[in-house]
């Protein structure tokens, strides 16, 4: 993590998650094939056809999640989604000697999809979540250190891992900073396109600023600042109804210790654990701006006990 020093008040925590989900070598047959397990939450109808690349001890070996041609799948298999353990990645090995000697059992496995501009200012990429949260961290921190002189707290920002597999990277670091105020910066799901549903997910669009979340998991206080500094800076946001744990390193942090004061800001993304997510730039731009300000916008007098 990285420190600013501000005169003495609280520590504040910024957690973005730098993990994405992905793929992990299972088991490796007599042919040379890669059959594997997901690491975190991954979609099955995806992967067929995907590139992808092994991460081995001497460097990565690239190759292909296989699938049976559409020309030779009875009926039955065309309307089925294929089971995870059924698929294999091919490598172009034709031994089990062969493939063992550039990857192993436990390699990690990610998607070899890079990142793209659509159009406006739309991209597109595997690991925006939350790799978007953990770039808006980072342009935060850069953002407070150019106005250090107003800081009232001191700012720990931190890229946290292992939150997609239970929030692990911001168990341990709350415990080691802390903090009294969290903010966790990641991404939340946009119902801005088809197949979506604003009334079960809220209405949630791309282009229209970060997303401040409000429930269980939110201090009602540290959400009303949130908002406050947005309007005050003419920052565009937008509200998400959280009446449970969010699912995000925003949980455990709230929960570290005797209870950390804490908010969930998020980057709308879309089409979510694929990868090929879309963002928009200003809204992570927007992003920043605002966990920058809010930040700068802590100090000793403020008291987030829930009045």
């Amino acid at each position: 993590w990285g420190v600013i020093e501000g005169r003495k008040g609280p520590k504040v925590m910024l957690a973005g998650h730098a993990d994405e989900v992905g793929l992990m070598v299972k088991y490796i047959d007599d042919t040379g094939f890669l059959f594997f397990c997901p690491i975190g939450g991954i979609d099955a109808h995806l992967l067929p056809g995907k590139r992808v690349n092994i991460h081995g001890a001497g460097g990565v070996v690239k190759g292909v999640i296989g699938r049976k041609p559409i020309h030779l799948l009875e009926a039955e298999e065309r309307t089925k989604v294929a089971k995870i353990k059924d698929l294999a990645i091919d490598i172009g090995a034709e031994t089990k000697e062969a493939a063992e000697k550039v990857v192993a059992v436990g390699d990690a496995v990610t998607f070899a999809d890079g990142v793209e501009h659509l159009l406006g200012d739309k991209v597109m990429g595997r690991g925006f979540d939350d790799k978007a949260g953990s770039l808006v961290v980072a342009e935060a921190l850069r953002r407070i250190a150019k106005e250090k002189k107003k800081l009232a707290c001191s700012v720990y920002g931190v890229s946290t891992v292992q939150e997609e597999l239970g929030l692990r990277g911001a168990t341990t670091s709350a415990f080691g900073i802390d903090p009294e105020v969290g903010i966790c910066i990641d991404v939340t799901f946009a119902t801005d396109h088809p197949g979506s549903d604003k009334k079960s997910s809220g209405d949630i669009r791309l282009g229209r600023g970060p997303v401040i979340s409000r429930g269980a998991n939110i201090n009602p206080r540290l959400f009303e600042l949130a908002v406050e500094t947005a309007k005050k800076h003419k920052i565009p946001y937008q509200i998400d109804g959280a009446p449970r744990a969010t699912g995000t390193d925003a949980n455990v942090m709230q929960l570290n210790r005797s209870g950390v004061a804490t908010v969930l800001i998020s980057v709308p993304l879309r089409y979510m654990h694929t990868s090929a997510e879309v963002i928009s730039l200003s809204d992570a731009e927007n992003t920043a701006e605002l966990v920058a300000r809010l930040a700068l916008a802590v100090n000793p007098k403020i008291s987030f006990k829930p009045e």
